[in-house]
């Protein structure tokens, strides 16, 4: 086993593949074990699945109003404009910096604060805001709508970032895609190859990244699956619309990028960023393993924990081992 301590783990792979599942497992285990067996230590935990809640969210209290929506074409369609996909990376940068200098973020009100972020977040993905020409008064009730359930995300950020980062792994899980038939290379925003566009440098230097590979029709069956009638709002048991799953997610491109990098086990990233007041070119090489979860691995971790058995924690555990060691460790 390495010596180098894994400090960011990029968990990206497509929707119902076992990501969140996995964060479980990976939380559920004591220091000891992530650092003799994984190389990694206790892990602080990243998503951007509630900023997706929250637009819909938000939708519908626009909706109830009169007025459009702002973000999705409908319920359960997609988004207006896809580079809402890097809003969401955005977000994601925002929340990785607060969460390695341990910020405490107050706001008088949670919602209004997330409106702020959503539309300075767009802005640095290149679109219009979008909140902002909403009348005050309208902004303001949806506001109170929404205000328990944007403080309850905000005060668990917080929560989080209080506990330190140092001999800990920060794990970052987002989903990415693109059409069912999609030729490579992807046209961005779509694909993890836009994304990895918009991670922020500090999160490129600092990540390793384990995909979680099922196939996009298993995909699209465990997100069935997994779905309950109240679940929308939670992690492990929210489902995505259809339309979405073949439009959005139909495929993705991380086989393509692992085949066409430089570097075998790694993605190249080739990025304009700027350094000392110039623009210059920089590439990065993410280390890169594969979880071969085309066997289901990691369904069971949504049961209680009392209720796993222990031939499934083994083969989770096993699996992990199987990956890590393509870390190096």
């Amino acid at each position: 086993m390495t010596a180098t301590f894994l400090d960011t783990l990029l968990l990206f792979s497509l929707p119902a593949s076992g990501k969140s599942e996995m964060r479980r497992y990976l939380g559920s285990l004591t220091p000891e074990q992530c650092r003799e067996d994984f190389g990694m230590g206790p892990t602080l935990q990243l998503d951007d699945y509630p900023y997706v809640h929250l637009m819909h969210r938000i939708d519908d209290e626009l909706l109830a109003r009169g007025y459009g929506y702002k973000f999705y074409w409908g319920p359960n369609r997609p988004f207006q404009d896809d580079w809402t996909w890097a809003m969401l990376i955005e977000l994601l940068n925002e929340d990785y910096a607060n969460l390695r200098k341990g910020a405490h973020v107050e706001a008088a009100s949670a919602a209004q604060l997330l409106f702020d972020r959503m539309d300075a977040a767009r802005v640095k993905a290149g679109m219009l805001e979008t909140l902002g020409d909403i009348p005050w008064r309208v902004r303001k009730a949806i506001g109170e709508a929404l205000e328990q359930e944007c403080r309850a995300e905000l005060d668990a950020l917080n929560r989080q970032n209080a506990l330190g980062t140092e001999g800990k792994t920060i794990v970052i899980e987002a989903a990415r895609g693109g059409a069912n038939g999609s030729a490579f290379p992807l046209c961005p925003p779509h694909g993890y190859a836009a994304a990895f566009q918009h991670l922020s440098p500090e999160i490129l230097d600092r990540s390793s990244l384990m995909y979680i590979w099922v196939e996009p029709w298993q995909s699209r069956q465990k997100n069935i699956e997994r779905g309950l009638p109240d679940g929308q709002g939670s992690i492990l048991n929210h489902s995505v619309p259809m339309e979405v799953m073949l439009g959005q997610y139909g495929c993705d491109d991380m086989a393509y990028l692992l085949e066409q990098s430089d570097r075998p086990g790694t993605i190249r990233v080739d990025r304009i960023v700027e350094e000392g007041g110039r623009y210059v070119t920089r590439t990065w090489h993410i280390p890169a393993a594969r979880f071969d979860n085309r066997k289901d691995l990691t369904t069971f971790v949504r049961a209680p924990r009392e209720a796993w058995k222990a031939e499934d924690v083994a083969a989770i555990h096993g699996g992990l081992k199987e990956t890590f060691r393509q870390f190096g460790r």
